[in-house]
């Protein structure tokens, strides 16, 4: 089967230190799709994520990453945006004794495949994409989030 073609913006929109690298998000989103897609990934401060979450989820609080799913935008290709909040990723990490850079792409991974339809609502399709994720994951070395 071949790889999905995907165009990829990452922006950068944070005051943080150690943040992935464009190449880094790519390998990691290049990873998760299983369609070909148009996807921006985001990587900002907490004011931006905390008004995002307002907004578009009348949830009044900072996530760690949210996903905006735009359907197909032309046929056969889906786009979205992946937001990702640094200072939450970080706390979270190191809260969880995570590698900063690990935890950067669990998030980036859980992102694209929210993208795509997965979701952990009902308990079911949580274990469908938990364990996608983690066999992501697993192929970057990075050892299983949900079982640490």
């Amino acid at each position: 089967m071949a790889s999905p073609e995907f165009s990829l913006s990452v922006q950068f929109a944070s005051e943080a230190g150690a943040l992935p690298t464009r190449a880094q998000v790519r390998r990691w989103v290049a990873a998760a799709l299983e369609q070909n897609a148009e996807i921006t990934v985001r990587i900002v401060d907490a004011g931006e994520a905390q008004a995002l979450n307002t907004d578009y989820r009348n949830k009044d609080y900072v996530p760690n990453v949210l996903t905006f799913e735009y359907g197909e935008i032309s046929p056969g290709t889906l786009g979205g945006d992946v937001v990702i909040c640094a200072p939450v990723i970080e706390r979270e990490a190191r809260e969880q004794g995570k590698p900063l850079q690990a935890h950067y792409a669990h998030m980036t991974i859980h992102g694209v495949l929210h993208l795509q339809g997965y979701d952990h609502i009902e308990p079911h399709d949580a274990d469908i994409m938990e364990s996608r994720e983690a066999a992501i994951l697993k192929r970057f070395r990075i050892s299983n989030p949900y079982f640490s």
